[in-house]
């Protein structure tokens, strides 16, 4: 594997960093937080900028917690304007790179397989990177940082923690210089898939470096973390067996598609009832959009943190593969009462279409018409034909115009922020 070479780009702060160019200031001087001002202070930022972080202030705060001495702007999400700019600079990477060889890990991160581009160029792993990351600085204003490995994990490591402790910030390790530079850093937690549950879990067991990882029993860590436990063990040496062709080549074995939703105030049951009819509604067009079918959905619902209570968790199989919101509405509808709380305020929903499948393959059941389906998925079809032409919210059913509804804020939105302008 070590004779491949990876990079890992990260666009810094990329959220703040858009919104401090769009108003012609320097995000590396600039006070700016990402957050949406019509929700309450418990409100998570989605960036800030780096001269916030200088200040202290980390990147995924809460509005209350950063401290009231320090001025700074407030700005509103707008996610269809990071859309054009992330756009933008991946057709900086296609300038350089095939597709192929680069994998978009998030909307501000990406990987590329730069092996067989070096001998072209005439130039180091290093001097690509750099090349890339000035261009896209150049182009849009962002900056960027970042990591270069052997492999996958090196060059995210390289990214997360080497570049932070270097001049040009640009992080490189292999295996070796992984043991001697990282073998002993803290916290382990600033690993690549160790969180805080793993962490403390190693540090029941005496684990608390990704040295103690390497020179631990493996038995022991088998028994504690399963399957896991051979990935922990790979990048406590620094390995990674999985080449980008493996990515491109890798389909899933099941398919879903997911909505979730955080309330922004404490909601009954019957206005979560409410929204969990809003929210299979719109899945249901996106299921008949892409022309799938599903036979089962899974409704998780959270409690307020106000109480200690756990979520309310649980699948129900349809009788018949369908995209019929009439007849997944129902059974969902039934399990929602089956197994929420009509007691405790809800704060976040969330649900999975399961096991979807194309249409071709729709199975019927003797006790539904097949022409009362075929009937709602024309409505259906009309539906979106209209929301495509005039947008998301040029059509609307009368739940959504209730009090406590939320379909037609969520039309304005990206990603459960406002898209902006």
């Amino acid at each position: 594997m070590t004779d491949r070479q990876y990079v890992c780009i990260d666009l810094k702060s990329f959220y703040a960093s858009v919104e401090c160019i769009e108003r012609n200031l320097d995000p590396m001087t600039t006070n700016l937080v990402v957050a949406d001002p019509t929700r309450t202070e418990k409100t998570i930022c989605l960036a800030v900028t780096p001269a916030m972080k200088a200040l202290g202030v980390p990147g995924r705060c809460r509005v209350f917690e950063i401290p009231k001495n320090i001025e700074y702007i407030m700005a509103p999400p707008r996610m269809q304007l990071y859309i054009d700019y992330s756009s933008k600079i991946y057709e900086i990477y296609l300038k350089y790179i095939s597709k192929d060889d680069i994998h978009v890990y998030s909307i501000d991160e990406v990987f590329i397989d730069v092996t067989d581009y070096l001998k072209m160029y005439n130039m180091t792993a290093k001097e690509l990177g750099i090349t890339i990351i000035n261009d896209i600085t150049n182009t849009t204003g962002i900056t960027a940082t970042c990591g270069i490995g052997t492999n996958l994990y090196l060059a995210k490591i390289a990214l997360d923690i080497t570049a932070k402790h270097v001049d040009d910030h640009i992080g490189i390790l292999t295996e070796d210089s992984y043991k001697e530079l990282l073998w002993d850093h803290k916290p382990i937690t600033d690993f690549w898939r160790i969180g805080k549950g793993i962490a403390k879990q190693l540090e029941n067991l005496g684990i608390y470096t990704m040295r103690d990882i390497a020179n631990a029993d493996e038995n022991m860590l088998y028994r504690h973390f399963g399957i896991d436990a051979e990935l922990m063990i790979d990048h406590a040496f620094g390995r990674e067996t999985t080449l980008m062709s493996d990515i491109k080549a890798y389909k899933p074995s099941t398919n879903s598609i997911t909505s979730g939703q955080v309330l922004g105030t404490d909601t009954n049951f019957s206005d979560g009832l409410l929204l969990v009819k809003e929210m299979i509604d719109l899945m249901c067009l996106d299921l008949v959009d892409k022309n799938m079918i599903t036979d089962s959905v899974t409704l998780h619902i959270s409690y307020s943190g106000r109480f200690n209570e756990k979520p309310a968790h649980g699948t129900t199989t349809l009788p018949i593969t369908t995209s019929s919101a009439k007849q997944i509405t129902k059974y969902v509808s039934q399990l929602y009462q089956r197994i929420v709380s009509p007691y405790m305020p809800i704060r976040r929903i969330g649900i999975s279409f399961n096991n979807i499948i194309d249409e071709m393959y729709q199975q019927y059941d003797l006790f539904i018409d097949p022409a009362d389906l075929e009937k709602e998925k024309k409505l259906q079809q009309a539906m979106l034909d209209i929301k495509h032409k005039f947008g998301k919210n040029a059509i609307l059913k009368g739940m959504n115009l209730l009090e406590g509804a939320k379909t037609i804020e969520r039309n304005s939105q990206i990603g459960g922020h406002k898209s902006g302008n």
